[in-house]
């Protein structure tokens, strides 16, 4: 797997081939995903299942100011810091073991807020309504921010999200794209 556009086109990304809890972003998913987003640049950006972090890297790589990785498995974060320590990109990002609610609990508190989050939790274990609906309720995403998730089944968006959303199919998976009006 590779780094698909952006200043650090081309470069290898490590990531586990035999584990199947740690899924890598298809090349194919993560080019309709940025180009859906346009120009990142300045953007800060959570990746909050990171897995070897194909997503966070990819928009450091295209120009974003920052990317957060979290992930609760050793394992992942293992693989985001090989890639990371690879790249060079350690004043780029930051890493965190955390659980999805916890890591949004902490921002919430640090008062951070992100232009772009992206979720790819492992598909049967994503509990995708009630970490939408705690982005949502707690204003993590900031104005004109967009948030994105990788499912493999239908998602219910809380009514009250003043959004704008697209989705994209790419087989058996959905990647729906929420923009904050």
């Amino acid at each position: 797997m590779r780094v698909i556009a952006g200043r650090l086109r081309h470069r290898k990304l490590v990531y586990p081939e035999n584990n199947k809890d740690i899924r890598p972003t298809k090349d194919r998913i993560r080019e309709a995903h940025f180009s859906s987003l346009g120009d990142i640049s300045n953007k800060t950006f959570l990746d909050l299942y990171a897995g070897c972090g194909s997503m966070g890297i990819e928009a450091i790589s295209r120009g974003a100011r920052k990317a957060y990785f979290v992930d609760i498995s050793s394992e992942s974060l293992r693989f985001v810091k090989e890639n990371v320590k690879s790249l060079d990109i350690f004043n780029e990002v930051e890493i965190i073991k955390s659980s999805d609610l916890d890591a949004l609990k902490e921002f919430k508190e640090k008062g951070l807020k992100f232009d772009i989050i992206y979720l790819d939790p492992p598909y049967e274990k994503g509990q995708y309504e009630e970490v939408l609906n705690y982005i949502y309720i707690n204003d993590l995403i900031n104005e004109n921010g967009v948030v994105s998730f990788e499912a493999n089944r239908i998602v219910s968006i809380n009514p009250l999200w003043n959004i704008t959303s697209k989705e994209y199919h790419y087989g058996e998976i959905t990647v729906t794209t929420l923009r904050k009006k």
